[in-house]
């Protein structure tokens, strides 16, 4: 919204997320804002306080509305559509059109416009493949495996639950994997950087529940692996959609049991395809080493408050010419901190130039995220 309104004069964007402190929040509010952008419980918990008020909103945004109904946000849209004047625009943004959808639609809109995007997938861009695995210990086998066998440089691992994130984010940390993990009880903070680190490319594999499954802007993602199918067939297009973007190829990997046959079934009349269950890799694969990412991720203290910008941090590192422009990857920048990805066999240089170094002529901590 900051990019797209940069033109405006003088226009106040505010984020309010659940998982931070609500002091830097009030003290936002109490200034006023244009535009508001956050989610669905805090923005509830600021209603309920009195601290954020909504009756002179002309234009409210439901994006991903579909998701925001599974994840059980029903009472909190309900309580902040209630504190807001009834002549308002209203705009709903989902990927999938289920009944909840509808319902909530003709609650709260009038005389609503519905409009249609096709999916942009061909056929042959992604490789689905089915494996039978019927235990934990046979999920944690086949992962390795497949891990081995197609060698990507980006996986992500789909959960049902964050039991399942963690359990199998340990054991791949013991494998040697440098892997991270996404579930709902990270801190938003070990969230973001969890993102900016996979997507930096300085972690090969992420496992995550479904709340990895839209939103997530990551290139070139090689390899999905749904570790249980999805509860819904649409979920499962979300997830494997994370893969084969931008006109690039890409494999998803499911483990099914017995127990899956319903599920299957529905798949297969979603897709329009009959599923036949593959022989997993052999063990030999096994022998392969993980993966080592090329990338390494550096958090710079000092982001857009401090006017940090991209180019001042590629600057300060190719300022002397041992590192050169190739060797730096994304760079994101946010309030009060940075995140720059630098090749490997940089990184000591990096940091070196990084924190003895300056930026906008001020001295800024820099330290690798491990």
């Amino acid at each position: 919204m900051r990019r797209l309104a940069r033109a405006i004069h003088n226009i106040k964007i505010i984020t309010i997320c659940g998982g931070m402190p609500f002091g830097p929040q009030l003290g936002s509010l109490a200034h006023g804002a244009h535009i508001v952008v956050g989610t669905p419980g805090r923005i509830e918990d600021h209603v309920r306080r009195q601290t954020l008020d909504l009756t002179n909103i002309t234009t409210l945004v439901l994006d991903e509305a579909d998701r925001m109904l599974e994840m059980g946000f029903q009472d909190a849209v309900d309580t902040i559509v209630e504190a807001m004047p009834s002549a308002r625009q209203n705009l709903l943004f989902s990927a999938t059109y289920p009944p909840e959808i509808d319902a909530i639609a003709k609650r709260i809109m009038v005389r609503p416009e519905k409009f249609e995007v096709e999916s942009t997938h061909a056929d042959n861009i992604i490789r689905q493949h089915f494996y039978e695995a019927r235990s934990e210990e046979d999920r944690n086998r086949a992962v390795a495996l497949l891990l081995a066998e197609f060698n990507p440089e980006s996986t992500v691992i789909f959960c049902n639950t964050k039991k399942q994130v963690q359990a199998l984010y340990r054991h791949l940390k013991q494998l040697g994997y440098a892997c991270l993990e996404l579930q709902g009880d990270l801190e938003q903070k070990d969230r973001d950087q969890a993102l900016v680190r996979f997507a930096n490319k300085s972690a090969s594999v992420l496992v995550a529940t479904d709340v990895a499954a839209r939103g997530l802007d990551i290139e070139a993602l090689d390899l999905v692996i749904n570790y249980q199918l999805a509860f819904e067939p649409e979920v499962h297009t979300h997830r494997i959609g994370r893969t084969g973007r931008a006109g690039n190829k890409g494999n998803a990997c499911s483990l099914v049991s017995g127990a899956d046959n319903r599920r299957i079934a529905l798949l297969e009349e979603m897709l329009e395809m009959d599923i036949t269950l593959e022989s997993l890799p052999d063990e030999q694969v096994l022998a392969r080493p993980p993966r080592i990412p090329a990338m390494m991720t550096i958090q710079i203290d000092g982001g857009k408050k401090q006017k940090v910008r991209p180019g001042d941090i590629v600057g300060a590192l190719t300022s002397d010419n041992r590192i050169s422009g190739d060797d730096v990857g994304k760079i994101s920048v946010h309030d009060n901190w940075a995140f720059v990805a630098v090749r490997k066999e940089h990184s000591k240089i990096a940091l070196q130039l990084l924190g003895q170094g300056k930026i906008k002529g001020r001295k800024f901590r820099a330290r690798p995220l491990s």
